[in-house]
């Protein structure tokens, strides 16, 4: 044996996808970003409002207790001052009350005999769980968090997630204390919540509840959906592209890089706001061990946060030119009224039916359906088509594919959901646009919207139109718009090939 003693924090099993611990390598990260003369002061209070493991508590209250010695040199008076006066956070379920309790008093009951904290005269401390319920609407919905009655009225038996920060606990209220710095890793989504799918995300609702507490500075880990995507964070995004009070974002592509174990599409980042800061954000990317930046950054010079600066001087030369987007000729989602899950195929074709163009379990399909049955874009049945899986995955590893293959489809045909559909007139456009599609150029350009697997009709908005009377490649591509060697070996590093295209 070598003496090695871990974190225990580092071996906890997370409660689901949606309520991941926090390394505490994470957490010392996070902190690390803060003015450090904030852990020599003891009249700083800090608050998680979402506790889980303690992991970030117990690691501001050890660097003011080093940061303290000074000014208080007796250790248990010292101790009490941090825990009673400067450290407190709310619980998102008992089960993590107790632990981060037993992180930070070293004992689940905060007046315990065996916590490290003399002072108290509760079980709770600082670290409280706060009962609440969640506000049911007309609609079958909460008011609060948008969770569906249907799935989240369970009785009192069973967890509700109606997480107190975001359903009416204040806690400048509760403790009587205006907080100096709010830090924490928020629950990301709930199953079944806004919008009733399994990826309705609330971790935005923390971030928008701390700012209104005010702090001096706010640090977060949260998914980077919001950066390009996600249902329902247009507004969110907006308004943190364009606040100039971000001081510092940490991204990372690829969630394992930080939370081992753990997918998360689109990966992770972390921020700090800060109050009195008016200015660029100090922008850095880490990915797979390699880490670019610090580099100032304008969050709100496009519509969407654009990941890996390096793709900003070409972006710059083809949005500069203002040519029509390739989206002009692309269908928006569901562009037949057909969902994915569409079951009035027919495997044999019927007089008046046309193709019908499907993937099912991850299978590509070909079937038949009336051409009555179409009561959506009818006018672009009778158009060729090049047809671009709607979701496509690969994994997080460089280079990469960006998007399924296309396929060509001649005229007249439909597609489900499935399928976002680019309509062409003959097919001599439809084999010029696929060979535009499958260059590193075009895929390149989507990958600076597509932050999750799917790719919506605004993801292709920087694809600009070409004339579809040649066949692409990228060499053309690269010399019309003046792409240098060095963008060029950026863009073939993450863009894999398709089809042998070079």
């Amino acid at each position: 044996m070598d003496g090695h003693n871990p974190d225990i924090l580092t071996c906890l099993a997370n409660l689901s996808a949606d309520e991941v611990f926090t390394p505490p390598k994470l957490a010392t990260a996070m902190l690390d970003i803060l003015p450090q003369d904030l852990f020599r002061r003891p009249e700083t209070k800090f608050l998680d409002p979402f506790c889980k493991s303690g992991v970030f508590l117990r690691e501001i209250a050890r660097r003011l207790n080093d940061g303290l010695k000074d000014q208080m040199p007796d250790d248990q008076a010292r101790i009490n001052q941090i825990l009673t006066k400067q450290v407190f956070g709310l619980a998102i379920t008992e089960l993590t009350a107790l632990l981060a309790r037993r992180s930070v008093y070293c004992s689940k009951k905060a007046d315990g005999k065996f916590s490290i904290a003399t002072a108290f005269t509760t079980r709770e401390g600082n670290i409280r769980l706060q009962g609440t319920k969640h506000r049911w609407n007309g609609n079958g919905k909460c008011e609060d968090c948008g969770a569906r009655q249907a799935d989240y009225d369970r009785g009192e038996s069973r967890e509700a997630y109606a997480y107190p920060f975001i359903h009416g606990i204040d806690p400048k209220e509760l403790f009587n204390v205006k907080f100096d710095v709010i830090v924490g890793n928020p629950p990301y989504q709930l199953s079944g919540g806004a919008g009733g799918t399994s990826d309705s995300s609330i971790y935005h609702l923390f971030v928008e509840q701390a700012l209104k507490l005010e702090p001096r500075y706010l640090t977060m880990v949260i998914p980077a959906r919001w950066l390009a995507g996600g249902r329902g964070l247009d507004e969110f995004r907006q308004t943190m592209l364009g606040d100039r009070r971000l001081r510092e974002l940490v991204d990372y592509p690829a969630a394992m890089d930080v939370f081992p174990g753990v997918e998360i599409k689109a990966g992770v980042c972390y921020f700090l706001w800060d109050s009195t800061y008016d200015g660029l954000c100090n922008v850095t990317t880490i990915r797979g061990g390699e880490t670019l930046g610090p580099t100032p950054r304008n969050l709100s010079e496009f519509d969407v946060f654009v990941r890996d600066g390096r793709a900003i001087s070409i972006l710059q030369k083809i949005l500069g030119r203002k040519e029509q987007s390739i989206n002009s000729i692309l269908t928006r989602d569901t562009a037949f009224g057909l969902a994915s899950n569409f079951d009035g195929v027919r495997t044999t074709e019927r007089p008046g039916d046309i193709q019908l163009y499907y993937i099912r379990k991850m299978k590509r399909e070909v079937g038949y359906v009336s051409r009555k049955s179409i009561a959506k874009n009818e006018s672009l049945i009778d158009t060729w088509k090049v047809l671009a899986p709607e979701a496509y995955n690969g994994g997080d590893a460089l280079p990469h594919p960006i998007l399924g293959k296309p396929l060509i489809v001649r005229s007249p045909s439909v597609c489900t959901q499935s399928y976002l559909a680019f309509c062409v007139d003959t097919k001599k456009a439809a084999n010029s646009l696929y060979s535009y599609y499958v260059t590193r150029f075009f895929r390149f350009l989507v990958a600076q919207r597509k932050i999750t697997q799917h790719a919506l009709h605004s993801t292709y908005a920087w694809v600009p139109m070409q004339s579809l009377d040649t066949a692409w490649s990228d060499e053309l591509l690269y010399t019309k718009y003046g792409i240098t060697s060095t963008e060029i070996a950026f863009i073939e590093s993450v863009i894999r090939p398709m089809d042998g295209a070079e």
